[in-house]
């Protein structure tokens, strides 16, 4: 077929992004590594033409930083942009749970209310052992769900982004934190009951302390050793 080899390869472009994302959310690779694209090729035995377009992929999402002639490096978030996403975070959220509290969930989302639940059921587990890496997975799909039941795909995809740099600039930290737990919001059971019962107070309540609860955690923070 004429259109296999630019299917494959979009592919494939997608699955590196995918992978490389992953790696900087676990934080196999810290902010400020740097790397060409014939290393990352390499690594994973591959051409150097998807893997380009993945890292640029990468850096339109704010993960990387194009570095000239030198190739990419995982991107340095400061406190303060960590407050502005919080703060565009709220914004967003704000307007999805009104939408949801007031107008209800579009047409056809009872099933993926039944998903969102589940994944807030082991969001919430994750956060209560402390299992960092897992709670990731759980939480970006859970708000990726979350979001969806508006039927807004620019909202939901706006929304998973700041969410992802959220993370990328919070894992080392995190990794690094004695108390774990304490460092962990797991209210994601209380946020999907409260929207299944189209409870605006009890949903607003919520989505201030969760948002509350990640500043009160920022103004804790020291430098992470490099």
């Amino acid at each position: 077929m004429p259109g296999s080899a630019a299917v494959t390869r979009n592919t494939l472009r997608q699955q590196i992004a995918d992978a490389l994302r992953d790696e900087v959310l676990a934080g196999r690779l810290p902010p400020g590594t740097e790397f060409t694209v014939k290393q990352i090729a390499e690594q994973y035995e591959v051409s150097a033409t998807p893997v380009r377009e993945a890292l640029v992929d990468l850096s339109a999402q704010g993960l990387l930083e194009s570095v000239q002639h030198r190739g990419f490096r995982v991107r340095v978030y400061t406190l303060d942009d960590f407050r502005g996403m919080i703060e565009a975070r709220t914004l967003v959220v704000d307007g999805i749970f009104r939408r949801l509290v007031e107008r209800g969930t579009a047409p056809g989302s009872s099933d993926l209310l039944v998903s969102v639940r589940r994944r807030a059921e082991e969001a919430g587990r994750a956060a209560q052992s402390g299992s960092l890496e897992v709670l990731i997975g759980y939480d970006l799909r859970f708000w990726r769900e979350l979001s969806g039941l508006v039927g807004n795909t620019y909202i939901s995809d706006f929304l998973h982004r700041i969410r992802v740099q959220c993370w990328a600039f919070t894992v080392p930290y995190l990794k690094a934190a004695a108390d774990l737990h304490a460092a962990l919001w797991s209210g994601h059971g209380e946020l999907i009951d409260a929207v299944a019962r189209a409870d605006a107070d009890e949903v607003r309540r919520l989505v201030l302390a969760y948002n509350q609860h990640a500043l009160d955690w920022a103004a804790t923070l020291k430098p992470v050793a490099a």
